[in-house]
């Protein structure tokens, strides 16, 4: 959807509230009386929550800021490859609560609430005001069920987004991951640090804190997401000696250029963000106009190789649908010739043959 909302138009925003409605985005200026019928219908379908801290940085609607977060008229449109649950997360849930995908490691989705929700997340479906927390009796069940599979290492704390969580709430869970022996390893995946940061205070910070080893992954799509505000956050994590990873999605429009990934991942390691993962968009319904195809995407990297620090290079990954796993679909550096040799492509495109290997 192309919006005609006029950029000059005076926001009239209130920066003590989120963007939960249409009549919320009519009043703050990021769209206008026209769209305003389709999308009451993609409401129906689809939860809209724009933080005030994040509404500040959106331009216009159209920029990539806003069109990350902005409901458009396409989202009622599926495609074929399109699926509720592109990566097959219910068919590996064995109790609420639970993913269980990879054999070392489990997801725990405390709740299926989030800050703000992205136009293009691939649980869009089930996340939302009414998604809510497990209450007791289900969270102690996937507590149980974590405390029983010895063979689960690491637990990926997601949602929903898990920093929206109490401290208290969060220090509990904590504390009860510390029991078992087995778990050595706890991440938490937020898009909080970005979307509210002020939401990221020292209480939540403190929560974190855990014999175990922790690591934050913050979901961040664009360098201008990283405001002070969003930076202050992440420095309280990181005062507390737990590393944060960024991962990010390639979407159309939002970094899909080498200009723009470039300062993304320049931005992050600024933050003392290891970039982690670059994330190939998952075919989620209503989503296409976000769909950067992979070969589009590979060349992009390419062209940033020698450019950028090796510290910022992501691993691009997709997950393959159906639940069957994530896996790197990088560049392609090594091929062998017609005369058997290995050759490599350097940053400049030039290709050298090696030396044949010992051996």
């Amino acid at each position: 959807m192309t919006s005609t909302v006029n950029p000059s138009t005076p926001r009239r925003t209130d920066a003590r509230r989120t963007l939960r409605s249409v009549a919320d985005l009519l009043d703050a200026g990021l769209v206008t009386p026209e769209q305003a019928p389709e999308l009451e219908q993609v409401a129906r379908q689809y939860a809209t929550a724009i933080p005030p801290a994040f509404a500040a940085l959106i331009e216009t609607p159209d920029d990539p800021i806003g069109r990350q977060v902005i409901p458009d008229a396409a989202e009622c449109h599926t495609e074929a490859v399109e699926d509720p649950d592109p990566i097959g997360d219910d068919a590996l849930s064995p109790v609420p609560g639970i993913v269980h995908r990879y054999a070392d490691r489990a997801l725990l989705k405390p709740l299926l609430v989030c800050p703000l929700y992205c136009r293009f997340c691939f649980r869009r479906e089930h996340v939302g005001p009414g998604g809510g927390v497990l209450d007791d009796a289900a969270l102690a069940r996937a507590l149980d069920w974590l405390r029983t599979h010895t063979d689960i290492h690491e637990v990926v704390m997601t949602g929903g987004d898990p920093l929206m969580l109490s401290p208290r709430r969060m220090r509990a869970i904590i504390a009860a991951l510390e029991t078992m022996d087995h778990i050595h390893t706890i991440r938490i995946h937020t898009r909080v640090p970005v979307a509210d940061p002020a939401r990221l205070d020292d209480a939540m910070a403190d929560a974190l804190d855990t014999t175990r080893s922790m690591w934050v992954v913050a979901h961040i799509n664009h360098a201008r997401e990283l405001t002070p505000q969003a930076r202050a956050a992440i420095r309280r994590v990181q005062a507390r000696a737990i590393p944060v990873l960024g991962q990010s999605v390639l979407l159309r429009g939002v970094n899909d250029t080498p200009d723009a990934l470039e300062a993304l991942l320049r931005a992050q390691v600024s933050a003392r963000i290891r970039p982690y993962y670059l994330h190939q968009l998952d075919p989620a319904p209503g989503t296409a106009r976000f769909h950067v195809p992979i070969r589009e995407g590979q060349r992009l990297l390419a062209s940033l190789r020698g450019r950028v620090t090796g510290i910022a290079w992501p691993t691009y990954v997709i997950d393959i649908p159906g639940g069957y796993g994530k896996v790197p679909i990088a560049p392609d550096y090594l091929h062998t010739g017609a005369d058997g040799y290995l050759r490599v492509t350097a940053p400049d495109g030039a290709i050298h043959r090696l030396a044949r290997e010992r051996g």
